[in-house]
């Protein structure tokens, strides 16, 4: 189903498939305004999923949408076949759509929906990577990788372009005084930022308002608290009648504001969130998503801790385990400014290629599509890019 397009022109078309989350689909809209700047005339098309999250994030962005309907792979019989043909009728869409239309690139950004217009190139941000594209790296002309780590995950022979994960650039120029006044914040206060990405973390705010009463006792913080539109009602009353200065909001579109205008910052470790917080260089601690079985957001956030610039909490679910666990940590850092401090600048080392990640990302799609790009029109910026074949 297409959900909207712009005028059809006779520049050239990139596709783009994956979505579901903000992680599969803010680097790419970034990489499609770095395209966008090389080639004035560039169009777009996204292959995403049904989540409302896909229209939400999409409905800003200059391109044709295509949602489908791909359930989640099960071994149950009956759920078998039915991912069989909607997965199956999902390639025919992508089929009958290039007939129409032939993309010039077709990149995978991640996840099942990224699996049937078949990409030429992948994009893999986190440091381990899923199944979808360990899959589909063996057909990709290049595979994109924010971490070094990563390289080791892929089969022998794929080629990996180790360029960072690329972030929309008011993460470059966001300031905390911008943020401040953006959200109604005390530019006296530290600000302690509480985010679960773009749909929340339950156990995540559950873990926090269990510590109101800690965080009322911090005279000089308040607390920015980004819930997710489930749990806004939740969170409101766990706050509510304890003395916290908190702003709560469900979901926001400033997301680069947010974390500029934060001192610290308790997050998931999804790889796009990850990548904002290492462009801002904020410290961080990080409570990576338990219910994965390959838990890899615990994988990317040692990437960050391993250079010094997080901590990580186990999140245990519980938030009788929880609530203390993270409320030892935040005692730590609340009280520590050169602490953070540090964390914050190690946090940005990490970005050394990230930084110009969606820059390098666009010259190299447009050198795989056999066309030029206007580079002057970039700044004249062509990153160095570092290609390593997986052994």
């Amino acid at each position: 189903m297409i959900a909207h397009a712009p005028p059809a022109t006779d520049g050239p078309l990139f596709a783009f498939a994956g979505g579901g989350t903000g992680g599969h689909l803010y680097p790419a809209i970034a990489v499609t305004e770095a395209i966008r700047r090389r080639r004035p005339d560039a169009r777009f098309v996204f292959f995403g999923t049904r989540r409302r999250i896909d229209r939400q994030i999409l409905n800003r962005v200059e391109c044709e949408f295509i949602s489908q309907e791909l359930p989640p792979l099960s071994w149950v019989p009956r759920r078998v076949l039915n991912a069989f043909l909607a997965f199956r009728k999902a390639c025919q869409a992508c089929h009958e759509r290039f007939i129409l239309d032939r993309p010039v690139v077709v990149v995978g950004t991640g996840g099942m929906a990224s699996v049937p217009p078949i990409p030429t190139a992948l994009f893999n941000p986190d440091a381990l990577p899923g199944r979808a594209n360990r899959h589909l790296a063996r057909v990709a002309g290049c595979v994109f990788a924010q971490f070094e780590e990563t390289i080791a995950h892929f089969p022998r022979g794929v080629q990996v372009v180790v360029s960072g994960c690329p972030v929309r650039p008011e993460f470059q120029t966001a300031t905390r005084s911008g943020g401040i006044e953006r959200f109604g914040l005390d530019p006296n206060r530290k600000t302690l930022l509480i985010t679960g990405a773009s749909q929340g973390a339950r156990t995540v705010n559950q873990a926090v308002v269990a510590n109101a009463d800690f965080l009322t006792a911090q005279r000089d913080w308040q607390v920015l608290h980004l819930t997710g539109e489930t749990d806004f009602e939740l969170v409101s009353a766990g706050y509510r009648g304890r003395g916290v200065p908190v702003k709560i909001v469900a979901y926001t579109e400033q997301m680069a504001e947010a974390m500029a205008a934060a001192d610290l910052i308790v997050s998931r470790a999804g790889a796009s969130t990850l990548a904002e917080i290492i462009a801002v260089g904020r410290a961080s601690i990080l409570m990576p998503y338990p219910f994965h079985k390959d838990r890899h957001q615990l994988v990317n956030a040692r990437c960050l801790v391993r250079v010094g610039g997080a901590r990580i909490i186990n999140d245990a679910i519980d938030p009788a385990l929880n609530a203390p666990a993270l409320r030892a940590v935040l005692d730590e850092l609340m009280g520590a400014d050169d602490i953070r401090e540090n964390m914050g600048r190690a946090a940005r080392s990490v970005g050394g290629q990230g930084e110009g990640a969606a820059e390098l990302m666009a010259d190299r799609l447009l050198e795989m599509s056999g066309i030029s790009g206007d580079v002057e029109a970039a700044g004249g910026c062509v990153p160095r890019l570092e290609t390593v074949k997986a052994s």
